[in-house]
C-alpha cells in the first residue's frame, strides 16, 4: 500500500510491525557463578529470553559453580533424560572442620587437629610436584588412597540432611533447619572416577584448622543422585576427622562441558545465539534413530513402530532420539519389552516377533539435525 506525501508523490507506507523474532528454543549451557540457586538462574533467564517454558537438568547448590544445563521450550521434554546423565566435578575438601550443611555455607560443628600421620600424608601430596595416582598415591599417602578407594567402590550413599529430598511432603533441609532429626535412606550411586588433584597441610592445631585448614582437592565423575558434600563427610570419616566441602565446580553434565558454557551475565542476544538447537542437543546426548516418512507420520500419531519404520534403526535397549527424514526431532522413543528376549536386549531369535518401539515423548518438529 502507498500513501501520499504533502507534495502528492507516492512514498512507501511505514512498516506495520517490526520483524518477529523466532521463539527461543533449545539447550543453553550456563556457567553458573557461586551464589545464586539454580532456580534463581532459571528465573533470570526466563526474563532475559522472554519465555515461559524453561527449566534445568540437574540442580547446583548455591555454593557451587559451573555447568547448569538449561532447557528452553520443547527442550524441557528432555529433562528426565539429561538429568540422569553422569556429572564431572572438581572439589575441595577441608579436613579437620565439620559443618552442619557439609559445605562452607554451614555453621562449624566440629574442629580438631589432624593426626600426625594425616598431616604427613598431606605434606607428601603437597610436595609431590603433581597429583600422584595409582601406586604413587598409595606409596605417598596410603590411608588417603584407601579412603578414596572405599569411595570408588561405593554403591550406595546417604544424602546430606540439608538437601531438597522430601520427607512426608517436607523438604529435608527445612526439617534440619527446624532442629528435627533427619534420617534419609541411602540411595544407589556409582563413582566412575575419583582422583587427587592437589593438597595442602593447613594449620597445626584446632584453632588454625578453621582459619588455615588442611585441604584435599579432587576430580570426580559420578552418577545421578551423587552428593559431593556426602563425599566430603565420608572421606573425613574414613580418615577419622570431621570434614566439609569448601568449593565445588561442575565441569560437565553429560555431553555438555564447561568449555562451551556461556556466562550467566551475558546479554540477551548472546544468550539467544548460544542456544543449541533441539535436534543438535538431543543427538549429542542420546542415541539417534532416523524414521522413514511413514514412520515419522506414525510416530507423530503416537502409534507403536517396528524396525520397518526406520531408515536408521535404534538400539534395542534404552531411549533414543527419533528424527524424520529432514532431521527434525519427532519423538523420544524406546523399545517395548519382547517376551523371550533377555534384559540386555541381546540378539532376538528369528522365532520371536519383530521388535516394537513406543513413543515416550512427542515433539512438534522445529530445527533440523544434519
Amino acid at each position: 500500500m502507498l500513501e501520499q506525501t504533502t507534495e502528492g508523490a507516492p512514498s512507501p507506507a511505514p512498516e506495520r510491525a517490526a520483524a518477529v523474532r523466532p521463539r527461543p528454543e533449545g539447550v543453553l549451557v550456563i556457567d553458573k557463578p557461586r551464589g545464586p540457586t539454580s532456580h534463581d538462574v532459571v528465573a533470570r533467564l526466563r526474563r532475559a529470553l522472554g519465555v515461559k517454558r524453561i527449566g534445568h537438568a540437574g540442580t547446583l547448590d548455591p555454593m557451587a559453580s559451573g555447568v547448569l544445563v538449561v532447557l528452553v521450550g520443547e527442550a524441557t521434554k528432555l529433562a528426565p533424560y539429561l538429568t540422569a546423565q553422569d556429572k564431572r566435578y572438581t572439589a575441595r575438601v577441608v579436613l579437620g572442620v565439620g559443618t552442619d550443611t557439609l559445605d562452607a555455607d554451614g555453621e562449624v560443628t566440629a574442629a580438631q587437629p589432624l593426626p600426625a600421620w594425616l598431616d604427613e600424608e598431606l605434606g607428601a601430596l603437597a610436595g609431590a610436584g603433581g597429583p600422584p595416582g595409582g601406586e604413587a598415591l598409595a606409596a605417598a599417602a596410603p590411608r588417603i588412597a584407601a579412603a578414596l578407594e572405599a569411595e570408588r567402590s561405593r554403591r550406595e550413599q546417604t544424602p546430606p540432611a540439608y538437601s531438597a529430598i522430601k520427607i512426608a511432603g517436607q523438604r529435608s533441609y527445612a526439617l534440619a533447619r527446624a532442629g528435627q532429626a533427619v534420617d534419609l535412606a541411602a540411595r544407589a550411586v556409582e563413582v566412575r572416577s575419583l582422583a587427587v588433584s592437589g593438597a595442602s597441610r593447613g594449620g597445626p592445631g584446632a584453632p588454625d584448622a578453621v582459619a588455615a585448614p588442611a585441604t584435599l582437592d579432587l576430580e570426580l565423575e559420578v552418577s545421578k543422585g551423587y552428593y559431593v558434600r556426602s563425599l566430603a563427610r565420608d572421606v573425613g570419616a574414613h580418615l577419622g576427622v570431621p570434614a566439609h566441602l569448601s568449593a565445588l565446580r561442575r565441569t560437565a553434565s553429560g555431553a555438555f562441558a564447561v568449555a562451551r558454557a556461556v556466562p550467566l551475565d551475558a546479554g540477551a542476544d548472546a544468550l539467544r545465539a548460544s542456544l543449541r538447537p533441539l535436534a543438535e542437543a538431543a543427538a549429542e546426548s542420546l542415541p539417534v534413530a532416523r524414521l522413514t516418512e511413514d514412520g515419522a507420520r506414525r510416530a507423530r500419531l503416537g502409534q507403536p513402530l517396528t524396525d520397518a519404520d526406520f531408515s536408521l534403526a535404534p538400539a534395542h535397549s534404552g531411549p533414543a532420539v527419533w528424527l524424520d527424514p529432514d532431521g527434525r526431532v519427532v519423538a523420544l522413543g524406546a523399545p517395548e519389552a519382547v517376551e523371550g528376549a533377555d534384559a540386555e536386549g541381546a540378539e532376538r531369535s528369528p522365532a520371536l516377533p519383530a521388535a516394537r518401539f513406543s513413543v515416550l515423548r512427542g515433539f512438534s518438529g522445529g530445527d533440523r539435525h544434519p
